[in-house]
């Protein structure tokens, strides 16, 4: 089959042709539809979250937004079958004993392993994934639909969730990027009117589409007069990885406010006490998603309530659509199509 590897951090890609892998007993074989590609799978090819780094296997095949029909079931597999369309997110495997597992914060597993970092992901024709972890895919979507759903989709809906963002409240949404486009229709999802903030003109044209009220340059010296006299936002979700983002973010926030952290800078975070105390605000971390949350999100999806914008790219060019990632070139979410027109099982 056809794979991109990592062979050394900060490397490009390599494509070539490797062995199809075989499933485990309580594994399930894939062949890839679409693989979704996140800005964690630049960071992991570049090695810049030493977190990551010190757990991502050499040779890896990255990506953690995969779909794609089951072609070969593991001997102990018993609620799939071949032929069953299923996503494997960020979350490979979680071991379902420990105290966050049985707290259903699963997503926070210490033992947990991480699909294209720990194991191979989907940046090739076919992939292994544990049964368990492998989430039907409702019908009306498609692939390439419901691919970033795993990632991109499950993070902002449990991000949101974590705030506790209710009806009504306003909610800002800082960086209008994969992640922002999608959070801001889980906001609406929830009930909640949006603030879309972005330095991007383009990508405030895409929040308008998706019916915020209002969309903000953050370059401009009034944007945050402007949130104020609106009353602040209840919640502030940055899906940005930029530091700026969060510099300011705290600024449009309420009294009471809570500042949601999901897009991940490189440098520290650094927050004044006295504007965290003066203003009684939460920060509120969020990891990815739990298989619950992902079917939520899949279910918004397939109601209609959420859709992400795609663009269609083939496997192998996958190292220009990172160098347009470090660009911030990508409005939306670009999916792998990961089968070449001849393939053989």
């Amino acid at each position: 089959m056809k794979a991109a590897i990592l062979h050394g951090f900060g490397q490009t890609l390599s494509l070539e042709e490797v062995a199809i892998p075989s499933p485990k007993p309580d594994e399930v074989l894939i062949e890839v539809e679409a693989c979704g590609v996140c800005h964690s799978d630049l960071h992991i090819a570049d090695g810049d979250q030493p977190a990551l780094k010190a757990v991502t296997k050499p040779l890896l095949i990255p990506g953690h937004e995969v779909v794609g029909r089951i072609v070969k079931i593991g001997a102990a597999v018993t609620d799939l079958k071949v032929g069953d369309r299923v996503g494997v997110a960020w979350l490979h495997a979680s071991c379902g004993v420990c105290e966050q597992c049985l707290e259903g914060l699963e997503n926070l597993c210490r033992k947990s392993v991480i699909t294209g970092v720990m194991v191979d992901g989907g940046y090739a024709e076919f992939m292994c994934a544990k049964a368990s972890h492998a989430i039907p895919i409702p019908s009306v979507l498609s692939s390439v639909e419901a691919a970033p759903l795993f990632c991109a989709g499950v993070t902002v809906y449990r991000a949101l969730k974590n705030a506790k963002v209710t009806a009504g409240q306003r909610v800002a949404v800082v960086g209008v990027g994969g992640l922002g486009h999608l959070a801001i229709q889980v906001a609406h999802a929830f009930g909640a009117e949006v603030i879309a903030l972005d330095v991007d003109e383009s990508k405030l044209e895409l929040a308008r589409s998706l019916g915020v009220s209002m969309a903000l340059n953050v370059t401009d010296p009034q944007t945050v007069k402007t949130i104020r006299k609106a009353g602040g936002a209840h919640v502030a979700v940055v899906t940005s990885a930029a530091k700026a983002a969060y510099d300011s973010a705290l600024k449009y926030l309420r009294p009471a406010g809570t500042l949601s952290v999901v897009g991940l800078p490189a440098e520290a975070l650094t927050f004044s006490a006295l504007a965290l105390v003066g203003a009684e605000a939460k920060v509120v971390g969020s990891s990815v998603g739990t298989r619950e949350d992902l079917r939520a999100v899949l279910q918004l999806a397939a109601d209609g309530k959420l859709r992400c914008h795609t663009e269609e790219q083939p496997l192998d060019q996958i190292n220009q659509v990172f160098e347009r990632m470090r660009h911030g070139q990508i409005s939306g979410r670009v999916v792998l199509t990961c089968q070449s027109a001849q393939h053989q099982h």
